[in-house]
């Protein structure tokens, strides 16, 4: 009988391939990985060489529970595979995508105020520490304080290391992010003195001093830290006591902090007067995007941003509109 990893060398193989040459791109393709491992773990159930109509429609019944959009997301993961794979291999299964999932318009982030920020680090403060993490309130604190203050993604957080902090001039250094790309992004100065208070207090417990151990330890032993899925619960956890929510009900999500970050900039630069368009590439390379495409995602039609801008150009043109035109 044939072992496992012979019966699936083809999709392995083919599995390599896509993922090598799609990373070519600047993208990690963590979660296409996942996925297609999703995929794999099926055809090892059903002692499969490979995929076909009856495994794909018994896969995808296993998110059946999920929504639509995460659900079609999943589907056309395994279509753009098998798309490049026929590229290779003309006769190999294509899923039909007229039958994936139907998108629903995904719901506008809840934009998050400096004062729902500060209920959220007083929610913070008061958490209990763990017999094994003295100083879980401050390490709940401080990702809350980056979240929102340096605008980072919520794994970018947890894989920090101590040897990726410089208080002396302010910065952070975020290693191999979410498309192959590191920066180093600059601190405010309230931050700063967060992270400071932070790592005094580690010092003091000797939590892990060592330059690689992570920034945000769990507590079970100084060389852990969190990953980004437990970070983002402790984080969700908070805002449902917050109970941050819109107009419309909606509960905050953590991403939306990092969206609250985006236009809470460009808030201040209307405010400030500052060349909006000219500043927009400084954000996208702030905030790690390959591309200023990637940082309008953030940017939609937000009523504060809106705001914001009409004030600046009835301040510019109000005496144009009121006397005419010459």
């Amino acid at each position: 009988m044939r072992s496992r990893s012979h019966r699936l060398a083809r999709w392995d193989a083919a599995v390599a391939s896509y993922i090598a040459n799609r990373q070519t791109f600047g993208r990690v393709y963590a979660s296409e990985q996942w996925i297609l491992g999703s995929v794999r773990k099926h055809l090892v159930t059903a002692r499969a060489a490979d995929l076909h109509q009856s495994l794909f429609d018994q896969w995808r019944k296993t998110f059946q529970h999920l929504n639509p959009n995460t659900r079609r997301g999943r589907e056309a993961a395994i279509y753009n595979f098998c798309r490049y794979r026929r590229r290779a291999e003309p006769r190999c299964f294509l899923p039909n995508p007229l039958s994936f999932a139907r998108c629903q318009p995904s719901r506008p982030p809840v934009i998050i105020e400096p004062e729902q920020i500060a209920l959220l680090l007083e929610l913070a403060s008061a958490l209990r520490p763990h017999p094994g993490s003295p100083l879980y309130p401050f390490v709940v604190r401080l990702a809350v304080v980056l979240l929102y203050t340096a605008g980072l993604r919520r794994g970018e957080v947890a894989r920090l290391r101590l040897d990726d902090i410089d208080l002396r001039v302010g910065v952070l250094r975020i290693r191999q992010s979410k498309f192959h790309k590191s920066r180093w992004v600059p601190l405010s100065a309230s931050a700063c003195a967060e992270l400071d208070r932070y790592l005094t207090l580690r010092r003091e417990t000797l939590h892990g001093t060592c330059a690689t151990a992570p920034l945000l330890f769990n507590g079970k032993r100084v060389s852990s830290c969190y990953s980004g899925g437990g970070l983002s619960r402790i984080v969700h956890q908070l805002l449902v006591k917050a109970d941050i929510r819109d107009s419309s009900g909606n509960l905050a999500r953590v991403h939306d902090i990092r969206h609250s970050f985006a236009v809470g900039a460009l808030r201040r630069w209307y405010e400030a007067g500052a060349d909006v368009q000219s500043s927009l590439p400084k954000l996208s390379m702030y905030m790690g995007h390959v591309s200023i495409v990637s940082t309008a995602h953030y940017l939609r039609c937000m009523p504060a941003v809106v705001a914001r801008a009409g004030e600046r150009f009835e301040r510019s043109y109000a005496r144009t509109i009121e006397g005419g035109v010459q």
